[in-house]
C-alpha cells in the first residue's frame, strides 16, 4: 500500500467463525515466561528501495545538515516526495530521528566492505553476512500487542502440563486472575511413585572456579577424562533431529556420558531399557549451569531421568560466581553462611522473592501497555474496514520523530546491567517507564510538545565483557513504548565486583558535549566504581591490544569523568545503595535516593 503510494485501502474479505475458538497451551509455564507474560509483539515493516537509500545516503554524507527543512531541499528528498506523496510524513518523522542521532554520532569499530558491515573484533574482522544495499530503509512501527492480552480473544483455554505443582502463589494468581483459568485436574502417574534419588539438602553443591571442572569429573568417573573421551556425546541445537534421537537412545546405556544444552531440558526424554543400568541406580542427571531462574525448569531438568517409574538420580553442581544474579554483589560473603543444608532452602527462597518482584513489575508493565494494545487492535480493525484516515492517524502517532528544534529536557539513564542487578532489573525498568509515562502525561496536560522530554538508555558492565556489551546505548526517544522495548531487550550478565561506572560516565560526558547537550544524568547501580588499579588490571582481561581497537582504547577513571560532569553544572539524580556512589551524588550536589535490594 505504502510502496505503491495508494491513498485508499483495498477491501479485505472477512469470514465469520461458526464455533468458539480454543487456545491450546503445551505447558502452563509458557503463559508465565518472560517472553510471554509482560512480553510484547511489535510488528514493523521496512520501506526499502533505491530512492529511499539515496535519501538516507545524502543525509549521511552531509552530516552538517541540521534541520528537516534543509533535508527537504535535497534532490533525493524531492524524488521521495514525488514517489510517496501520500505517505511522506513517514519520511519526515524518520529524518527527525536520524538528524538527532547524527548529532551524537561517533565513529565506531565497523567498516563497510564489499556491501557488508564488517565489525572489528580485536585484530580480526567479523562479517555480519547482510547486504548493506538490501537492508537500508525506513522502519515503520505498526503497533504494540501484549501476549498476555491475546488469550482473552479465545473462548476457551486448554493446557496439559507437568509442572502445575511448581507454581508459586503469585503465579497461581496470574493464571486465575489474568488468564481466567480457574479449573485444574491433577492426575496421578500411571507408573506410581517417583524413584528418583535426590535430597536438596545434600545434592546441591557450590564450588569455586578452581574445583568446578574436577568436581564435575568426579560426578562422572574418578579416572582421568582422556580415558572416557570416547564415551562422551554432545547434543546441541546444531545436531540434526535424526542424530539427536540416536544420541538419546545411546544415553541410556552403561558408561555413556551425554552433554546437553539448556534448551533440551524440556521435552527430551531419556527412557532407560537397560536392566543392568537400572540395577545400578539408573540415569544420573547433573545440572552444571547456574541455579535455574524458574522452579519449573529445575523440575524439567531433573525429570530427564527416573522416568516412568525407573530408578534415577539428580544432583546440582553450581559455580559460586554464577550465583551473583540471585545473591547480589555480596555473593562471596553470603555463600559461606549458607553452605550445607541451608544452601538450597536459601537459594529457593531468594528465587521465590525474585519471582514475586518480577511478576509485580510485569503486572505494572501490562497495565501501562493495555492502552497501546487496545489502540493497536483498533488499528487492525481500521485496516480491515478500509478506514484510511484512522490508519494514517495511528501510524503517524506511532512513528513520531524527535524535533531537535524544540527546547527539551534530555535525560541520560545509566544503569548497571551486571549479574548482581538481576533481582533489581525488572522493578527498575518498570519504575523508569512509569516516570517516563508520567512526564509525557504532564507535557500533554500543559500543552507542551511530546518531544520536550527525551531520554536515552545506556547500560554499562565491566571489562570481562566484549566491546558490544560493556556499553550498550539506545537512540534518543520520546515514546514510552520505544523505551520499554529497548529496556526489555537488556539482560543482566557479566560483572566483576566493582563495576565500570567510568565507562557509563564517559558516555554521559560525550553526550553533554554535543550542541543539544543533556539536562540530567540518572545513574542506577548496586556496586561501586572501579578503582584506578581495577581499571588497569581488568582491562588486561582480553589484552590491551584488543582494547586499542575498540571505542575504549583510552583508560579512564570515574573521578575524572565525574569532574567533567561536575564542571557542566547540570543536575544529576542517582539511585543506589552504596556509600561510594553516594559520594558521586554528593559531589554533583544532588539528592540521593536509596533502592532496597528486596
Amino acid at each position: 500500500m505504502i510502496m505503491k503510494n495508494e491513498s485508499a485501502l483495498s477491501a479485505v474479505k472477512q469470514s465469520t467463525r461458526a464455533n468458539p475458538n480454543l487456545l491450546l497451551i503445551d505447558e502452563i509455564n509458557v503463559l508465565l515466561s518472560d517472553k510471554y507474560y509482560g512480553g510484547m509483539y511489535i510488528p514493523s515493516v521496512y520501506l526499502k528501495d533505491h530512492s529511499i537509500k539515496a535519501l538516507l545516503d545524502s543525509i549521511w554524507q552531509s552530516k552538517t545538515v541540521i534541520s528537516l527543512n534543509k533535508v527537504k531541499a535535497l534532490p533525493a528528498y524531492t524524488t521521495c516526495d514525488t514517489k510517496y506523496s501520500n505517505w511522506i510524513f513517514f519520511f519526515d518523522e524518520a529524518i527527525k530521528d536520524m538528524l538527532t542521532a547524527l548529532q551524537s554520532y561517533q565513529s565506531s569499530t565497523y567498516i563497510v566492505q564489499k556491501d557488508r558491515i564488517v565489525y572489528v573484533e580485536g585484530e580480526s574482522l567479523v562479517d555480519n553476512m547482510n547486504s548493506l544495499e538490501e537492508n537500508v530503509g525506513i522502519l515503520i512501527d505498526c503497533g504494540t500487542f501484549l501476549y498476555a492480552e491475546m488469550p482473552h480473544d479465545f473462548a476457551y483455554i486448554g493446557d496439559v502440563t507437568g509442572t502445575l505443582k511448581t507454581l508459586a502463589n503469585v503465579e497461581k494468581q496470574i493464571v486465575e486472575k489474568v488468564y481466567g483459568i480457574n479449573k485444574a485436574t491433577i492426575m496421578p502417574s500411571v507408573f506410581g511413585s517417583c524413584n528418583r534419588n535426590y535430597n536438596p539438602e545434600n545434592d546441591v553443591r557450590v564450588v569455586d572456579e578452581n574445583e568446578y571442572f574436577m568436581y564435575i569429573l568426579g560426578e562422572i568417573n574418578p579416572i582421568h577424562l582422556s580415558s572416557i573421551k570416547s564415551d562422551v556425546q554432545i547434543i546441541t541445537e546444531k545436531v540434526s533431529a535424526k542424530e539427536r534421537e540416536l544420541c538419546m537412545k545411546h544415553a541410556a546405556t552403561i558408561g555413556k556420558i551425554t552433554l546437553i544444552t539448556r534448551i533440551f531440558s524440556r521435552g527430551t526424554d531419556f527412557i532407560c531399557r537397560n536392566q543392568n543400568l537400572l540395577a545400578n541406580g539408573g540415569i544420573h542427571v547433573v545440572q552444571m549451569f547456574s541455579f535455574s531462574e524458574e522452579l519449573s525448569e529445575e523440575y524439567q531438568i531433573m525429570g530427564r531421568g527416573a522416568r516412568q517409574g525407573d530408578q534415577g538420580s539428580y544432583r546440582m553442581i553450581l559455580l559460586d560466581n554464577d550465583l551473583e544474579w540471585i545473591l547480589g554483589s555480596s555473593w562471596e560473603t553470603e555463600i559461606p553462611k549458607i553452605m550445607g543444608n541451608l544452601l538450597y532452602k536459601t537459594l529457593n527462597g531468594a528465587r521465590t522473592k525474585l519471582d514475586e518482584s518480577k511478576c509485580s513489575a510485569k503486572e505494572l508493565d501490562i497495565a501501562q501497555c493495555r492502552t497501546e494494545h487496545k489502540a493497536s487492535k483498533e488499528f487492525l480493525n481500521a485496516l480491515t474496514s478500509e478506514n484510511i484516515e484512522q490508519v494514517k492517524l495511528f501510524l503517524k502517532k506511532r512513528n513520531e520523530g524527535i524535533n531537535s528544534i524544540t527546547a527539551s529536557s534530555r535525560t541520560v539513564l545509566l544503569m548497571d546491567a551486571t549479574g548482581s542487578m538481576s533481582n533489581l532489573l525488572p522493578a527498575t525498568k518498570e519504575t523508569v517507564c512509569t516516570v517516563f509515562e508520567r512526564a509525557s502525561t504532564i507535557l500533554t496536560e500543559k500543552g507542551l510538545p511530546n518531544d520536550a522530554f527525551q531520554m536515552q538508555f545506556a547500560v554499562y558492565r565491566n571489562y570481562n565483557c566484549k566491546e558490544n556489551e560493556i556499553l550498550q546505548v539506545s537512540p534518543w526517544t520520546i515514546k514510552c513504548s520505544s523505551l520499554r522495548e529497548i529496556m526489555n531487550s537488556i539482560r543482566s550478565c557479566g560483572g566483576w565486583r566493582c563495576e565500570a561506572i567510568e565507562i557509563g560516565l564517559s558516555h554521559a560526558v560525550q553526550e553533554s558535549e554535543i550542541p543539544e547537550s543533556i539536562s540530567q544524568v540518572i545513574l542506577i547501580g548496586d556496586a561501586p566504581a572501579n578503582t584506578q588499579a581495577d581499571v588497569s588490571s581488568k582491562r588486561a582481561h582480553f589484552g590491551e591490544p584488543y582494547r586499542q581497537n575498540t571505542r575504549f582504547s583510552t583508560p579512564t577513571y570515574y573521578a575524572t569523568e565525574l569532574q567533567k560532569l561536575k564542571n557542566k553544572k547540570f543536575p544529576s539524580m542517582h539511585f543506589t545503595s552504596l556509600q561510594q556512589q553516594q559520594k558521586i551524588s554528593k559531589n554533583l550536589r544532588v539528592r540521593h535516593l536509596a533502592v532496597a535490594k528486596n
